[in-house]
């Protein structure tokens, strides 16, 4: 089976971009571009927590209805949040209803906080785990990666939660710590384009 099915401007695609009606603009304008604001960032990991176990295109269907229970993933103002706010998130049909991850988002907007306190910015603690010259693995064909494993080890040591090794490396792939589109995608080169403008902070 090819890696890649034809776009409906006649250009191959990373042959996931056609499973789901939602995933062509993400696959195309998002994932795999470097991203280094924090808000992102850590919205983000944020959906990568909440995706464990489901699939991304129900994530991606209930993204703005997340930004808005989460106040656009602002962490500064989730740390503000009370046992009161986790009743009514569970309660709110818009989002995964799922105490744990809800809890999690509010603990980890928390131990975000104390980071950016500590390093400057969420992005400059993340970015020190890109991986160094060429991906060991060939693009999609991993769910790990040595860098995914440290930064989910040095996530949980500072308390965050629901940031396992795969969930890591699935938010290091969409924001362009790798380059996971395949080799014949046209949306690679432009990937690879931001990321060698990119300046990592």
């Amino acid at each position: 089976m090819s890696a890649t099915i034809v776009g409906p401007d006649g250009k191959p695609r990373c042959r996931w971009s056609g499973a789901a009606p939602e995933f062509l603009g993400y696959h195309d304008a998002e994932w795999g571009l470097p991203v280094d604001d924090d808000r992102r960032l850590f919205e983000k990991l944020s959906l990568e927590g909440f995706q464990s176990g489901r699939s991304w295109r129900t994530i991606l269907a209930k993204r703005e209805n997340f930004r808005a229970a989460f106040h656009d993933f602002d962490f500064n103002r989730i740390t503000r949040f009370t046992q009161r706010d986790v009743e009514r998130l569970l309660k709110d049909e818009g989002i995964v209803r799922h105490r744990g991850k809800i809890e999690a988002v509010v603990n980890n907007a928390r131990r975000a906080r104390e980071l950016v306190e500590r390093e400057g910015s969420l992005a400059a603690v993340i970015w020190r785990y890109e991986p160094g010259g060429k991906q060991r693995a060939g693009p999609q064909t991993a769910s790990t990666s040595m860098e995914s494993i440290a930064l989910s080890k040095e996530l949980k040591k500072q308390g965050w939660k629901f940031v396992g090794p795969t969930t890591v490396y699935a938010f290091m792939q969409a924001m362009g710590l790798v380059n996971d589109h395949v080799g014949g995608c046209a949306i690679r080169a432009k990937v690879e384009r931001a990321r060698e403008k990119f300046r990592r902070p």
